[in-house]
């Protein structure tokens, strides 16, 4: 399929902004965009955006001297950092260009919502379809309305089918994503306590999720999680097929016989339409299974053969912070730092637990749960007692909830809470034991990436 150039002349007609630059710059074509000026390659736009923290502006004459083509920008820029387009709101600016770019390509888009299980369940979707399709898929997490443009601005003439992340936190968020990407499928993986701060219930979580289907055509399809109750009792759209996955009865696409295989990854049969795919995934965790089984549906629905699906779910791999397992030399360390709620928590622990090692959680504070956030930590503490978690490591305010419910579940056990991460430095060595299963989960805010480096250094 043959695409339009995105010229920087282009850019000031589709955006409304006004080209300052060399007139002979003007015909430049940009090859995506970036919003970070350390992530420059060599003629992307630069979208410079002022944050609460940092402002993307001051940071465009080293876009440019890095090798973007241009910047897109909402105030006035130096000389050093020409050619660039004002234009009045540089957030809005960019999605109006992927807005009018992806109007330029007419194959399937495959958008991935939920609370939990997104980056998974796009990354197995992903794997299976590229074994027969030239895929686009969203790099990381750039699942935001920043994130998904400039994901759309990567579609490339080669691209035969894209698999889009979106993620939101707020009402009216998705209709945004919804109406840039304009689905043809969708995975919809669960509804969960996620950004309960701003959707106030698990009803507004869906109601938030589910204005993905004001942009579905009829003859799209929504693969959704058949054993979450909110989504088995929900209708789409007249038009629009409702296939769901699990592991109940009656889930169109289910798993059964899920075995473990220690940090290797997980064996399990895929029951779908009368016949059963016996599956290796190489990945942590019986619940990775959740993100398989939409990949398979949608397999089989663009196509592919058994084998292709088969071979797409062992060519998956984790992406960083989510359940990436590592042999240390000394410990077995879970790093699945990305973020957390109760959910996704809960599940870890289940996976932690079931290795043949003394099982240490680190568990920061789960953020944006709302007014029961400390009830919901408190359960936390709890199931991590009663799962098998022999030593628990809190850190963070709300995280002394945790504590407290995994004390009041089995007082016998070891436990500590620390206000800050960086009171477990110098505790480390004295906690935790060779041959250990250790798991660290707390919100991306927290930054545990740092206890997990500090882990992987002791001998």
């Amino acid at each position: 399929m043959a695409t339009t150039p995105i010229t920087l002349e282009k850019i000031a007609e589709v955006t409304g902004g006004k080209y300052f630059g060399p007139p002979e710059l003007a015909g430049r074509v940009i090859t995506g965009a970036v919003h970070d000026n350390r992530s420059v390659k060599g003629g992307e736009l630069f979208v410079c955006i002022a944050g609460e923290r940092v402002d993307g502006h001051s940071f465009a004459p080293d876009a440019i001297a890095r090798g973007a083509a241009a910047c897109l920008a909402d105030e006035p820029l130096p000389e050093t950092a020409e050619p660039y387009i004002l234009t009045e709101n540089s957030v809005a600016a960019l999605q109006a260009l992927a807005r009018w770019y992806r109007g330029l390509f007419d194959i399937p888009f495959v958008g991935v919502i939920g609370s939990v299980g997104k980056t998974t369940a796009k990354e197995m979707t992903a794997a299976v379809l590229s074994q027969r399709y030239r895929i686009l898929k969203t790099p990381a997490n750039l699942n935001t309305d920043i994130g998904v443009p400039i994901t759309l601005l990567s579609l490339r003439e080669e691209h035969e089918l894209a698999v889009i992340e979106m993620g939101i936190s707020g009402f009216g968020e998705m209709r945004l994503l919804a109406e840039l990407v304009r689905p043809s499928a969708i995975v919809f993986t669960n509804v969960a306590g996620v950004h309960l701060e701003f959707l106030g219930n698990l009803d507004g979580v869906l109601r938030a999720k589910s204005e993905v289907f004001e942009y579905m055509s009829p003859g799209s399809a929504a693969v959704m999680n058949g054993d979450d109750e909110r989504l088995s009792a929900y209708q789409p759209p007249e038009g629009v097929e409702k296939l769901t996955f699990g592991f109940g009865p009656g889930c169109l696409c289910r798993a059964e016989n899920i075995a473990m295989d220690g940090v290797n990854g997980v064996e399990c049969d895929i029951l779908l339409g009368g016949s059963t795919l016996h599956a290796s995934i190489p990945a942590f965790g019986a619940h990775t299974v959740l993100g398989a089984l939409p990949a398979v549906l949608l397999g089989r629905r663009f196509g592919l053969t058994d084998e292709e699906i088969l071979r797409g779910l062992a060519a998956y791999r984790t992406v960083g912070g989510r359940a990436n397992v590592s042999d240390t030399g000394f410990i077995t360390l879970i790093d699945d730092c990305y973020n957390a709620n109760p959910l996704s928590v809960a599940a870890a622990l289940t996976s932690l637990c079931t290795l043949p090692a003394r099982h240490v959680a680190i568990l920061g504070d789960m953020r944006e749960l709302g007014p029961d956030s400390p009830r919901m930590h408190f359960e936390t503490g709890a199931a991590a007692a009663k799962k098998g978690v022999d030593l628990l490591i809190c850190i963070g305010e709300d995280s002394a909830e945790t504590l407290r419910g995994f004390t009041s579940a089995a007082p016998e056990k070891k436990a500590l809470h620390l206000s800050d991460k960086s009171e477990l430095t110098p505790l480390l060595p004295s906690l935790i034991e060779r041959g250990d299963a250790v798991l660290v989960k707390a919100s991306h805010s927290l930054a545990f990436e740092t206890i997990v480096a500090e882990l992987k250094e002791l001998r």
